[in-house]
């Protein structure tokens, strides 16, 4: 559908602020398109007059026009086909969308360095960047205090929506999310819920996480094994049950758990109670042949801290991290892991805030997807040998 050319006679108010001081020409351009949309007038999917043809009707310089137009596609409220014209996008009417920073996706997690975050970040802004949305990514750290500054600041710039992979210690307060919702900004849980508040949840199964890590050692013939958290969690608990599961029915089996207690998504934080973790394990005659560790970065320490120790993996202990399907550095490739695909974590949680920006779902709901679990390939699990186990047997730390 086409839209007739305002002439200048249509357009008095608009002309008018082009003579008073204030906004640049461009911006007052750019909030008279959003105007015009937000009242009907330019419907999704309208093809708009050419550049040269505004500048005229307008009697503006070209200049002008091409920097509103770029404004606007950038802020997602057109769209360019190139050969056919600049279109009003399909989403531009959405509750919402003609509120200036409404542009922005939101994003927040414990950290963006290691582990399966950044790609997660990187798929966020990828699935965000289709729908013409710009991407704000806070590092909170796994601070409560942080994440509540960050969350203030997203409702003042009024973004579009909000993912978040919550503070587990201290856990997020319902609050927190509420705030966001009632000032019409949805919310997507990543990876656990917060109590108290309807938002959809992009789950992981972090039972069938440990089942799985436990299934693999059993079956390579694993019987005394370990699992290590770097702090107790309800997702980490969940780990345990599913691991423990795992061996249900090998009455031989040896099954140790360690939980830390340091918070801080710092690897240096961790060190040295990793290091007593591993005191404990190979001080005695019958340490474990097989560890799974709740992270890969945990994981990689771990393998650092056991080759210091003079402990080979996989020769002398199997070791199993859990992660993203993809692997990052020299050592997390060789790392096997239990993994989900943050890439599609990434991508639910941008689709799951345009249906509820759209109107499509309700701002407060409970929907629950789940994302699936898989495996690497890696080599740090290795097949538990008759001759091996008599050795593993007779060994002292």
């Amino acid at each position: 559908m086409s839209v007739a050319v305002p002439t200048a006679v249509d357009l008095p108010e608009f002309e008018a602020s082009l003579a008073t001081p204030g906004a640049a020409k461009h911006e007052r351009l750019r909030d008279y398109f959003v105007a015009q949309i937000a009242e009907g007038r330019l419907l999704p999917g309208a093809l708009l007059p050419s550049e040269q043809r505004i500048a005229e009707t307008l009697q503006i310089a070209r200049s002008t026009v091409r920097q509103a137009m770029s404004t606007l596609e950038r802020e997602g409220f057109v769209r360019r086909i190139h050969g056919k014209g600049t279109f009003v996008h399909e989403h531009a009417a959405a509750p919402h969308s003609t509120e200036k920073g409404h542009d922005l996706f939101a994003l927040i997690v414990p950290e963006t360095r290691v582990g399966f975050y950044p790609a997660l970040q990187r798929s966020f802004e990828d699935a965000a960047a289709d729908l013409h949305n710009q991407v704000i990514v806070c590092n909170s750290d796994n601070d409560i205090d942080k994440q509540g500054n960050s969350i203030l600041q997203f409702i003042d710039h009024r973004v579009a929506g909000v993912a978040i992979v919550p503070t587990t210690v201290p856990p997020t307060p319902a609050f927190h999310l509420r705030q966001l919702q009632r000032n019409g900004i949805p919310v997507v849980c990543c990876s656990r819920r917060v109590d108290g508040v309807q938002a959809p949840l992009l789950a992981i199964p972090f039972e069938e996480v440990g089942r799985r890590a436990g299934e693999a050692m059993r079956d390579a013939g694993h019987r005394r094994v370990a699992m290590i958290s770097g702090d107790r969690t309800p997702a980490a608990e969940a780990y345990e049950r599913g691991f423990r599961d795992a061996f249900r029915d090998s009455p031989d089996a040896s099954i140790r758990i360690f939980y830390g207690s340091v918070h801080s998504p710092e690897l240096s934080a961790h060190e040295a109670e990793l290091s007593g973790h591993l005191d404990s394990l190979f001080a005695g005659g019958q340490p474990p042949t097989a560890i799974f560790v709740s992270f890969d970065s945990l994981a990689e320490l771990i393998f650092v801290l056991l080759a210091k120790r003079g402990i080979r993996v996989p020769e002398d202990v199997s070791l199993l991290g859990f992660g993203g399907v993809r692997r990052q550095g020299a050592l997390s490739r060789q790392l096997t892991s239990i993994t989900i695909d943050e890439e599609k974590l990434g991508q639910e949680a941008v689709a799951l805030l345009d249906q509820m920006r759209r109107g499509e779902l309700p701002i407060e709901n409970n929907e629950t997807r789940w994302i699936r679990v898989g495996m690497s390939d890696g080599v740090t699990l290795a097949k538990l040998k008759t001759e091996t186990r008599r050795a593993r047997s007779g060994q002292a730390g």
